[in-house]
């Protein structure tokens, strides 16, 4: 079981060197992601599953900890930010969002509706029903990917 997921992470190019995880937390998430229970691989790895659970957990929030910093880097270098306040309404947003994509001469590929969705979706419990409860920062890059982030950070 090792051995195969040993060889995946080679095929898919995984190297602890150049990764936020390490080997082992890398075959722990490829092994769960195909099902296996941690009891499964805790026997295959001559540890406890507890362990696993503590290998799995701290590779969870690494991947976490990863997409939050590469979301930070691409919110750094958007060239449209809009902040929005807490009290907007969700249907106010994709306005705010087109005016300063036109004043950046930035395309976005979103419908109203698809944008409102993208918002509330990233912005989790930021967006209650279609009041924003949470300060948000909407990022637009220059290939017109939106990015949303707490305006405080979370």
């Amino acid at each position: 079981m090792i051995d195969e997921i040993d060889e995946l992470l080679a095929e898919i190019g995984f190297e602890a060197e150049t990764s936020v995880l390490t080997d082992r937390q890398a075959q722990v998430l490829a092994l769960r992601e195909r099902g296996t229970s941690q009891a499964d691989i805790a026997a295959a790895l001559g540890t406890s599953r507890a362990n696993v659970s503590s290998i799995e957990a701290s590779a969870r929030e690494n991947v976490e900890k990863a997409r939050e910093t590469v979301a930070f880097a691409e919110a750094l270098r958007a060239p449209v930010r809009v902040r929005v306040p807490a009290g907007t309404d969700l249907y106010d947003v994709p306005n705010r969002v087109y005016d300063a994509c036109d004043d950046a001469g930035v395309k976005v590929d979103h419908t109203a509706p698809d944008l409102m969705k993208v918002v509330s979706d990233a912005a989790g419990p930021a967006v209650t029903g279609r009041q924003i409860s949470t300060p948000l920062i909407i990022g637009v890059t220059s290939e017109g990917m939106v990015r949303v982030r707490h305006q405080d950070g979370e």
